[in-house]
């Protein structure tokens, strides 16, 4: 049975708390500090009026990868590896930033949504996911995995048909990631993790999971859906067990 630690709050301050050398895996999808005017990722007018704050689309997306690699190079093992989620506008920061972070860039992966978001030039339906190593390197499980994951972008919604997170990751998505570069029962970190795909995803491949969210609703809904993940994997075990 996997082990889950949620903590609410700023992962910069709550990661300072986690030993060194002490996470198997790092799977994440950070803010990307995208505004309504397209300074760092256009949503091209596809997303309300009524979520832009001052230009923002999320209230909390400020936060520069400058402030988190250095502290996710000490927390992470020797000889694992990093998955960062980014837009084409943040590409080249992110990359640069971790490399001066001491970690080894191996290369980027696509996750194609199927869905594509209008803007003012070509239509965008994909994002780009960072592949980092700490250390030496080490092979991912199933080598015959593509570097360009199709998974539909699909959004859990709430009782109003309204997505509960708008840049919500798929659960399958990060399965792919955390299956190919770690074992059963070792410990996933996502510091920004939304509403829980991270979560989930731990609970369904028996990883132990530390999840952090500085948004007080996101993170009661990823705690919940981490919950109702955790109770269905305990009666499909005991359904098993009676075939």
């Amino acid at each position: 049975m996997c082990i889950t630690k949620l903590l609410q709050g700023d992962c910069l301050e709550l990661m300072k708390k986690i030993p060194d050398n002490s996470i198997d895996l790092i799977a994440t999808d950070p803010p990307y500090r995208v505004t309504s005017r397209g300074n760092a990722g256009n949503s091209g007018g596809m997303l309300k009026k009524d979520i832009f704050s001052k230009g923002k689309v999320f209230i909390y997306n400020d936060i520069d990868c400058i402030k988190y690699a250095p502290e996710f190079y000490r927390i992470l093992k020797d000889e694992t590896h990093l998955y960062v989620m980014t837009n084409h506008k943040n590409l080249a920061h992110m990359i640069n930033t971790f490399l001066n972070s001491k970690f080894h860039f191996i290369k980027s992966l696509i996750w194609n949504k199927g869905n594509k978001i209008m803007g003012h030039y070509y239509m965008s339906q994909f994002e780009y996911i960072l592949f980092f190593r700490k250390g030496k390197g080490k092979k991912i499980n199933n080598c015959g995995t593509s570097d360009i994951l199709s998974i539909p972008n699909k959004k859990t919604k709430n009782l109003k048909g309204e997505n509960l997170h708008d840049t919500e990751k798929p659960v399958e998505l990060m399965k792919i990631l955390i299956e190919n570069s770690s074992k059963e029962n070792e410990i996933i970190l996502d510091p920004f993790m939304g509403i829980g795909s991270t979560g989930v995803a731990c609970v369904n491949t028996n990883r132990n999971f530390i999840g952090m969210e500085l948004d007080e609703n996101y993170f009661n809904i990823a705690k919940d859906r981490i919950e109702k993940a955790k109770t269905q994997r305990n009666d499909d075990i005991e359904r098993n067990k009676n075939i």
